[in-house]
């Protein structure tokens, strides 16, 4: 697996990051709930999958989020972006209170907050054109006309990597690889400051997420964007993020930077994920 030249251990920050955090999120907590059965049998039981968490996320950075599957990431990600409603807890995104925001407020804090999706498949809509699906944002956010918002929807899938001859296109006559790019498509075309990206090569053979990876680094740079990088994949975690948050059975157990995280881990779990992680190098193609 290769991206841009750097082996998967090295740690150089490629932003200019601000002290303040962009996000913040306080004690957040959600708990599932599984009724009976449809025959009354059975007890209903709980799924704590996101326990007192707390972080902070600052201007320009990547915080790689990292865990096994149902460690409780993507619910904590979706938290973040009120996709998932907390049961208790507070989210500030720039000074402002994202879980008592209603009407045109969380309207205006929606535009700088989107994610990008794990299944490059089950995330577009197969009815939908590529024009549809990269512009639907803003015709939801927006009253421009359908004009500016084709051009628009042009300007950002060029910046993916990807012709703007495709809009007329529908999903199903992309690849996987392609798909994922009309997804990050779709979270640019409002601007936004900060993006969940929530597992979002896992489902792309190995030399394609290498290539949405690199991709997903230089938006960063051309966009100034905020990344809560969500994997089970230290490697890639290792090469992106800044720092590193370390999440076991709804916990955040471990936070630190790339470097201390990988060289110095504190918590045996995430000693654990490490031993679990080969030695994969990554370069520029």
């Amino acid at each position: 697996m290769e991206i841009r030249g750097e082996k998967i251990g090295a740690f150089r920050p490629f932003v200019t990051i601000a002290t303040m955090p962009l996000i913040e999120a306080r004690r957040l907590t959600k708990t599932f709930h599984s009724g009976q059965s449809a025959f009354g049998m059975g007890a209903a039981t709980q799924v704590r999958a996101v326990n007192d968490v707390s972080l902070a996320i600052a201007a320009g950075e990547t915080l790689g989020l990292v865990g096994e599957s149902g460690s409780g990431k993507s619910t904590l990600g979706r938290m973040l972006l009120r996709l998932v409603e907390a049961d208790s807890g507070e989210v500030y995104f720039d000074g402002h209170d994202v879980l008592r925001a209603d009407g045109a407020e969380l309207r205006r804090l929606r535009r700088d907050m989107q994610i990008i999706f794990q299944d490059p498949f089950g995330s577009l809509d197969p009815r939908m054109t590529v024009e549809q699906i990269v512009c639907e944002p803003r015709a939801i956010h927006g009253s421009e006309s359908r004009k500016g918002r084709r051009e628009r929807a042009a300007e950002v899938m060029r910046a993916v990597g990807l012709d703007a001859s495709g809009l007329g296109r529908y999903p199903h006559e992309f690849s996987g690889g392609q798909r994922q790019r009309i997804g990050i498509a779709r979270a640019l075309v409002l601007r936004p400051r900060f993006i969940v990206a929530d597992e979002p090569v896992s489902a792309l053979d190995v030399s394609v997420g290498a290539q949405i990876v690199n991709l997903l680094k230089q938006l960063q740079r051309e966009f100034s964007l905020t990344y809560l990088f969500i994997s089970h994949s230290m490697p890639i975690v290792r090469y992106l993020a800044n720092r590193i948050a370390v999440m076991q059975r709804g916990e955040l157990v471990e936070v630190g930077t790339t470097e201390q995280i990988t060289t110095a881990p504190r918590h045996p779990y995430t000693r654990t994920l490490l031993e679990a992680t080969p030695e994969i190098e990554f370069s520029e193609r």
